[in-house]
């Protein structure tokens, strides 16, 4: 059985043919690009929503990507307990689109930033994390608008809640304030929905799965999803 991923086109996107080669060349599954401009999720089994500069991020980052005809179908399919990945800029139209809790701000350096992180896996407890073996993953970032806050209410329920899937971390897996690159409250780098059926992340996993490219960390998440969907 294969999974038929739909990786959603915005004004601005510039991952999404990372995520495509990813989920179709590299692990053979379906996948297909969805212009944000049409409603037709086009049976997919999962959506991605790719890192980038929606719209140029006018406004604010996924503010209005958020209105696109196609977030319309993506919130009801997330509603019903769809699986959507939202990946820099996609965890930050997720935000936007009241999908997930919080914000994300700018920087706290006010620097775009982009080189390799170390992410400790908090959470095992979904469909991305179940089945990797490793507690600690070397992913890529890219972004100048990284900084996750939530008031304090929210930040409580997230832990209380397990929510917190991805935290900032050193190589040996110390969740400290010198791996925090962008000033994110808990060195959050990954959260989910209650219902773990939507996971919004930072980091690029789709830019560390080629062999050719010497990390295959990041493909480590999406064979978790094949394999939990698909046994």
């Amino acid at each position: 059985m294969k999974l038929k991923f739909g990786v959603v086109v915005f004004p601005g996107s510039n991952c999404d043919h990372d995520a495509y080669y990813v989920t179709k060349k590299l692990l053979d599954q379906e996948s297909e690009f969805l212009w944000h401009k049409e409603k037709d999720l086009k049976n997919s089994d999962v959506i991605i929503l790719p890192g980038g500069f929606s719209y140029g991020d006018y406004l604010r980052t996924g503010a209005i990507a958020r209105f696109s005809p196609i977030m319309e179908s993506v919130i009801k399919f997330a509603n019903s307990g769809g699986i959507v990945l939202g990946i820099c800029n996609g965890f930050q139209i997720l935000l936007e689109a009241g999908l997930l809790p919080g914000v994300l701000l700018k920087n706290e350096s006010t620097k775009f930033i982009c080189k390799d992180v170390f992410l400790k896996i908090q959470s095992k407890n979904t469909s991305f994390t179940a089945f990797v073996e490793k507690d600690v993953l070397q992913i890529s970032i890219a972004h100048g608008d990284g900084n996750y806050f939530a008031d304090e209410k929210t930040l409580a329920e997230l832990k209380n809640n397990d929510q917190i899937v991805f935290q900032y971390c050193n190589r040996k897996g110390d969740v400290d304030s010198e791996s925090n690159p962008n000033g994110s409250l808990m060195n959050i780098a990954g959260i989910t929905n209650k219902e773990r059926n939507i996971l919004g992340m930072m980091p690029h996993p789709e830019r560390c799965s080629d062999k050719i490219l010497g990390n295959t960390d990041g493909i480590e998440l999406f064979n978790s999803l094949i394999k939990y969907l698909t046994n």
